[in-house]
């Protein structure tokens, strides 16, 4: 992992791909690189560790012409974040990027060893170009060069070859990553997503799983996995480049916070319509003769299947299960006839979860998609799409993209109970009705933030925080929990308020902040209690609630966030935002890298 991109252009490559890079910064990386094959066909490369000031500082002192080359953002899998270990790897006339892991690199080494093959990486991808300069070594022709040592290679993976003496050649393949082809005039370009590709052209090639690719600047051809000819079709993209700015915002996570009400809204009138018309699905779904729902998902996916769970129960009488996606897909389990998988995901390639989307395509089984990137793999594989509207998601932890999954899984779940027939006309109107009611309750909510930033300033001081919440609130606490620790590096954890006597309860002292979150629902009372064992060990309680529960609970607590009145059903949709708030000023306070927290990538595409 993390970022690829090539060009073979009219102009000097350099700026161009260092330019493109910047554009997948978003998806984390620790050090980054580029090669190009300079005029006389010289293969050359430039690479440095830590962020892209310092590949752009290096190619100031060092330039490196050509008008081919290949870049790359790296997040480490095999090896240290070191400059040698950076991307583009290089053997002889290859230069190869790499997204994903080679699971049979030992092998390829020992038998590359073996014919007088040394290394100077500890790499799997170094692995990629020593095959294929031993081909070339034979005098195989690069694009066959490409193609037989591509075929020998296991696992999940895109990448991308530039040759010495090629100044119109790039291969690019994919297995497991995602890989986009972009069309220009006399010019073509390949990255690992649209964003990258955005300033550069708007005509889109999306390859399909074990495709690859002979790019020249006329265009491509593509092959399939079995070695045949393929059509590929190509997408004019509207990628607004409002999305991809910050929009006088310190940090993309803070716009995206703040998109949110819009973003819903967006969400709902896509299923709903303006009027009053009901919920309309983009595909079939029959929920009448279902026994019972399966939900995977990784991450803050998986919290909003944890979620859905309750809704569907609750509403529709349907049993569901939730499943971690890289759980689920080795566990192997057996799935009833009469079921429906749902596969939730921001970036749509997330690899635990498509491996699991394809055991339940292997069984014969029903596969809907949640999913922000329609044009993607375990879109195209499914069977039927709810896309979110939230847009391009350029923050590492997920926000928008997070409470578009949940609304579009409360919908769902409303049209499960219609169908089904376990809420009348009536309830299911209310129901839509205060979904409708969600964007302006978010921005009463974000008006909090500058409350929310005092809190966070002392809650920064922290060593660990837990947070609580039952029912439908219980999986938000573990979205809290994981947003805290990812950006501001915090431990954190969450709890079913009900657990707190089962264990977590020896870890409250004076120094420990228990966030509770508890709107004035059927169970305000039972998690006050929670609260209440709490500050009876000088637990410091952050109560986040309505004005209801405010009135009546909050004598003693630490901190309040007094929030808006929502119908319980849907308050973990609104109650995401001070959580989310919470995390982004206590790491501001903190001054970690909000947008790209350490260790972390945005799409985990390798498992």
């Amino acid at each position: 992992m993390c970022g690829i991109v090539g060009v073979l252009g009219q102009h000097e490559v350099a700026p161009i791909l260092v330019e493109a890079l910047k554009r997948l910064e978003y998806r984390g990386y620790d050090s980054a690189g580029i090669a190009t094959v300079r005029t006389g066909g010289t293969l050359d490369r430039r690479r440095a560790t830590g962020k892209l000031i310092e590949l752009s500082d290096l190619l100031v002192h060092d330039p490196l012409p050509g008008k081919s080359g290949i870049g790359h953002t790296r997040w480490a899998t095999h090896g240290a974040p070191t400059v040698g270990n950076a991307h583009p790897h290089q053997a002889g006339p290859v230069a190869v990027v790499h997204n994903g892991i080679i699971e049979n690199f030992r092998e390829l080494r020992v038998d590359l060893a073996r014919d007088g093959y040394a290394f100077s990486t500890d790499t799997d991808t170094e692995t990629i170009a020593l095959v294929v300069q031993r081909l070339l070594d034979q005098q195989v022709p690069p694009i066959e060069a490409a193609k037989r040592a591509i075929a020998e290679l296991e696992g999940a993976f895109a990448l991308c070859l530039l040759f010495a003496g090629e100044e119109d050649l790039l291969i690019a393949a994919r297995r497991g990553s995602p890989l986009a082809l972009g069309h220009g005039d006399g010019e073509m370009f390949v990255g690992s997503d649209a964003i990258a590709l955005s300033p550069l052209t708007n005509r889109i090639t999306y390859l399909e799983e074990g495709d690859l690719a002979v790019m020249t600047r006329q265009g491509a051809e593509i092959f399939d996995q079995d070695g045949a000819p393929a059509h590929r079709d190509t997408r004019i993209l509207q990628l607004d480049s409002t999305w991809i700015e910050k929009g006088g915002h310190k940090y993309y996570m803070a716009k995206e916070m703040s998109e949110q009400p819009s973003v819903i809204g967006d969400t709902l009138r896509f299923y709903m319509g303006d009027g009053d018309a009901g919920i309309t699905l983009p595909g079939e779904l029959d929920f009448t003769d279902l026994d019972r729902v399966t939900i995977v998902a990784c991450g803050t996916a998986y919290y909003a299947g944890l979620t859905a769970k309750y809704w569907f129960e609750k509403l529709a009488r349907l049993p569901v299960e939730v499943d971690i996606a890289s759980e689920f897909r080795y566990r192997e389990p057996p799935l009833p006839q009469k079921s429906l998988a749902i596969f939730v995901s921001q970036s749509g390639e997330t690899a635990d979860t498509l491996a699991a989307l394809r055991y339940v395509a292997g069984t014969g089984g029903k596969i809907a998609s949640v999913v922000n990137v329609p044009e993607s793999s375990i879109a195209r594989e499914s069977n039927v799409v709810l896309p979110t509207q939230a847009g391009v998601e350029i923050g590492v932890a997920s926000t928008k993209a997070f409470t578009c999954q949940l609304t579009v899984l409360a919908l769902l779940a409303l049209k499960a109970a219609q169908q089904r027939g376990t809420l009348t006309d009536e309830e299911l109107r209310q129901h839509a009705a205060n979904l409708r009611a969600l964007p302006g309750a978010m921005n009463q909510a974000l008006a909090l933030a500058p409350e929310i930033a005092a809190l966070a300033n002392e809650l920064a001081d922290a060593r660990d925080v837990l947070f609580l919440g039952r029912g439908v609130m219980y999986p938000t606490a573990l979205e809290g929990a994981l947003k805290l620790k990812e950006i501001s590096y915090i431990h954190a954890e969450g709890y079913a308020s009900g657990e707190l006597k089962h264990g977590p309860i020896a870890l409250i002292d004076p120094n420990v902040p228990v966030v509770v979150l508890a709107p004035r629902d059927a169970l305000f009372e039972k998690t006050v209690s929670n609260m209440q064992e709490v500050m009876a060990r000088q637990g410091k309680v952050i109560l986040v609630s309505d004005s209801a529960g405010l009135d009546s609970a909050r004598e003693g607590v630490w901190k309040w966030i007094r929030m808006p009145e929502i119908d319980p059903v849907f308050s973990p949709i609104l109650y995401a935002l001070p959580v989310q708030q919470l995390a982004y000023h206590t790491a501001v306070a903190k001054g970690t890298d909000v947008d790209q927290p350490r260790n972390l990538a945005k799409s985990v595409t390798v498992e």
